[in-house]
């Protein structure tokens, strides 16, 4: 009993609870920024879990994984430290949608990680399971109890709880309280958050069967290897934290008529499809069931073979996830091509768990009305372990910042794929697991997963995450950058030049009739930046920034225009709407605009028109009370209006 009042006793600037993915990132963001910092979670042993597909990136999720590297998180470095398979994606596309996946040997990435929590200074991860938040008289927060009743008192909390929260797997008509991979369900945290207004909603979640690796027929299937050769998320290369790539592969195959019969025939099994369970599902990772109802026209589905780990024998089979009994799993399992004989280690369940309604937090992820309650992560309504490293990142952030007295750090949609996650959480809200998309950022030719660094380092350098030497050498590799695009516009070569002569007609490319500058050569889509080093004059970079000088001189004009369009998203942004605004009594304005305006209280005029339910023209309105806001404020001291 004693050392249990020592412990209620002890007080911590920043209390994370749950140590998935968001946790993970909040608790080191918040360490690093100085804050001593107690990381709760269920089971120390299941630190950074990947109870789905182990892999890290992907459209998307790619990028934000390099922004989270660029700001100074964690994901990136332990991705590449223990990747067993690197592959870039859409490379038949621009390069505003490639995307690098690595396939993760899940074990060593949960080891990795978890070495690093337990060296970071300041910070202490502990075992105990979180079932309240403690709130003053006042309704002030003050830190979390635990289920052996010990209290720790925070400053600052964030709750990452991912799909623990009253968490049920479903097999079946088979109800059972529990968490991924056989891990515990949270209890007790859900009735708290109730009991101090908070409105819970149920998702869920999903993951396929696990199969024994000798099992398997992979010469059945199509082989799916990485592309040989080094790729990486972080941006920096430090000592023990890129691994020899294995090239461990993957591998591809296809359900069939009989495999959709059995699903079909058994839907009467699945307690989502008599009604009896209601909890809403990702849209675009949908389980096999799903697929087979509402893709009833296709006549096979991809499903991939990937392995969990170097010393594993378990393969995760992706595009499998069911919530059918394990039985009738099995059945339409063994249908599919090299499955024949298929020894299921684990069987796939669904998975209910508790979630917040996203729209109650500000941009900086704090609470609304919570003061110093932030979350991240799948609690927020989201799916992946990217997006939740995302919000964890900026959560930890901000609760530093809190403390410190500085202003909430906060991206915009222009600046990251994390500003437009975020964005999308906080002003439209989510009725299903939210899902990063590269359609879902407008800007997304100016947010490329190449050039995460130069958009985010410095303001991560700014925040006290990045050291001086990586700002510095970020600064080196932009000046380089302009410096080549200024050699490239200058340097002209003559058509009579032998080399040019011969690389024309390599490249069956147009011979120029008078001399052309290096920089309309680079422009032509058959020419490379390498190729064209055998001219005289051409500059010779590191290979990152001679990317950067052929993206940005073949994508000017496109990038141009989408930069003028950030500048009026700007200017929206910088119209600032007064916290007193009496909407209901705005003439003009829609009785749903109304509505949301009262209830959202929006800080500005671009995050108003992102509100469902706010129509352009409800827009123009408010355009209009702001003006008329301004001619009517009295004049300030120095004679100017106010």
């Amino acid at each position: 009993m004693a050392n249990d009042t020592r412990q209620a006793d002890k007080r911590y600037d920043c209390v994370v609870v749950g140590a998935g993915h968001a946790g993970c990132e909040a608790a080191l963001a918040a360490a690093r920024l100085g804050l001593q910092t107690l990381l709760l979670t269920i089971s120390r042993d299941q630190i950074a879990l990947m109870p789905c597909n182990p892999s890290i990136g992907g459209p998307a999720k790619g990028t934000i994984v390099r922004e989270i590297d660029a700001l100074g998180g964690e994901m990136g470095v332990n991705a590449d430290a223990t990747a067993l398979q690197a592959k870039l994606l859409n490379t038949g596309k621009g390069p505003a949608v490639y995307a690098l996946r690595v396939q993760s040997d899940r074990y060593a990435y949960q080891r990795r990680m978890t070495r690093v929590l337990d060296r970071q200074p300041g910070l202490l991860v502990r075992q105990n399971m979180v079932t309240a938040l403690l709130l003053d008289e006042q309704g002030r927060l003050y830190g979390v109890e635990t289920e052996t009743g010990v209290r720790y008192r925070g400053s600052t909390v964030i709750l990452c709880t991912g799909t623990y929260l009253n968490s049920k797997i479903i097999r079946g008509k088979s109800i059972v309280p529990g968490a991924p991979v056989g891990q515990t369900a949270a209890w007790g945290l859900s009735e708290s958050l109730e009991r101090h207004g908070f409105s819970l909603r149920r998702f869920k979640s999903g993951t396929p069967p696990r199969i024994h690796k000798r099992s398997i027929d992979f010469s059945k299937m199509s082989l799916q290897p990485g592309d040989g050769k080094p790729a990486h998320f972080s941006f920096v290369e430090s000592e023990g934290t890129r691994r020899q790539l294995q090239d461990i592969p993957c591998y591809l195959t296809y359900s069939n008529a009989r495999t959709h019969e059995i699903i079909r025939e058994n839907l009467n099994q699945s307690l989502f499809y008599t009604g009896e369970l209601e909890g809403n599902g990702p849209r675009y990772c949908p389980s096999i069931e799903n697929k087979v109802v509402r893709f009833h026209d296709k006549e096979r589905h991809q499903l991939f073979v990937e392995p969990e780990g170097l010393d594993s024998q378990e393969y995760y089979f992706q595009g499998f996830s069911s919530a059918l009994p394990e039985a009738v799993q099995e059945r339409f399992l063994q249908t599919v091509a090299g499955m024949e004989n298929a020894e299921v280690l684990r069987s796939g369940y669904a998975i209910e768990y508790d979630a917040i309604d996203s729209r109650i937090l500000t941009h900086s992820l704090e609470c609304k009305g919570k003061e110093g309650l932030f979350f991240a992560g799948q609690i927020n309504g989201t799916s992946g372990y990217e997006e939740a490293a995302a919000q964890g990142l900026i959560a930890g952030i901000n609760a530093a910042r809190k403390l410190q007295g500085k202003p909430p750090f906060c991206l915009t949609r222009a600046e990251a794929y994390i500003g437009v996650l975020i964005d999308d959480l906080v002003m439209k809200g989510v009725d299903e697991p939210y899902r990063m998309l590269t359609s879902a950022a407008e800007y997304r030719l100016l947010l490329r997963q190449d050039n995460a660094d130069l958009r985010l380092t410095a303001l991560g350098y700014e925040i006290g995450l990045i050291e001086e030497s990586r700002y510095l050498a970020c600064e080196e590799k932009r000046k380089q950058i302009e410096e080549g695009k200024r050699l490239l516009e200058e340097t002209v070569i003559s058509p009579k030049n032998p080399a040019l002569i011969k690389l024309m007609h390599t490249k069956n490319s147009a011979m120029p009739e008078h001399g052309i500058t290096l920089l309309d050569l680079l422009r032509r889509p058959e020419m490379s930046y390498a190729e064209l080093k055998v001219l005289p004059g051409m500059p010779v970079y590191p290979e990152e920034v001679e990317e950067q000088i052929g993206i940005q001189i073949r994508y000017q004009g496109y990038i141009e225009k989408q930069e003028a369009q950030v500048r009026q998203f700007s200017q929206m942004e910088e119209k600032i709407l007064p916290a007193d605004a009496e909407y209901g009594a705005l003439k003009g304005l829609s009785s749903e605009a109304k509505e949301k305006l009262e209830q959202r209280r929006p800080p500005s005029l671009g995050q108003a028109s992102r509100i469902p339910g706010v129509s352009p023209s409800d827009i123009q309105v408010l355009l209009l009370y702001l003006e008329q806001r301004r001619r009517s404020s009295p004049p300030s001291r120095d004679g100017q209006e106010g």
